[in-house]
């Protein structure tokens, strides 16, 4: 399956690209940033870098991997935790104006599947946002994936896991795997409350 990544370096989006390549796929994978080409090119996809707000050059990075698949990891979150709050508009307009842009440019290349990143709770004040992006996701025909809060090496969460509903990202980025095949609809992936 031809696979468009966007969002190939990121938390997830770095786990899942070899996980892809692994199992036989052609991943073209997205970055905003030039000197992380080089890190989608060493887990084994075809770098593209592109912004997902330029729509116009988006739309050719699509169009141009002819993917059987497009799929949204983008996310616009801080390093630091602490600096949620202030950054949480930038993260809701990944999840509005970059999902559009996305969805248009899968559109456009005539993407039969689409598979986009959510979360399995609602963050104070960010609802509206998550709501638009699952139901553009699902207006297209797509698999909404809401992960819990992510925990391991890489995450906000490194050592000490947080409340439920919570995935370790290696855990999330495996699991992810299987649902390229996933009928359109939301999935949950967290860990099991015991």
């Amino acid at each position: 399956m031809r696979i468009f990544l966007a969002g190939a370096t990121g938390v997830i989006g770095s786990r899942l690209l070899p996980l892809l390549v692994a199992a036989g796929h052609e991943v073209t994978g997205t970055t905003r940033s030039p000197g992380r080409a080089s890190l989608i090119e060493a887990l084994g996809g075809s770098p593209v870098v592109v912004d997902v707000y330029d729509a116009e050059a988006l739309t050719a990075a699509v169009v141009g991997s002819r993917p059987d698949l497009v799929m949204h990891q983008l996310t616009d979150l801080p390093d630091d935790p602490a600096a949620i709050p202030e950054r949480a508009a930038a993260n809701s307009r990944i999840r509005t104006e970059g999902t559009a842009n996305l969805l248009a440019a899968a559109k456009a290349a005539g993407a039969p599947r689409l598979l986009a990143q959510s979360i399995a709770w609602t963050p104070p004040g960010r609802g509206e946002a998550v709501g638009w992006h699952e139901a553009a996701v699902l207006d297209a025909g797509g698999v909404v994936v809401r992960y819990g809060q992510l925990y391991g090496p890489g995450t906000y969460f490194e050592t000490d896991p947080p409340a439920h509903p919570r995935i370790h990202v290696d855990d999330a980025a495996r699991r992810t795997v299987p649902l390229l095949d996933a009928e359109a609809g939301v999935v949950v992936l967290a860990d099991p409350e015991v």
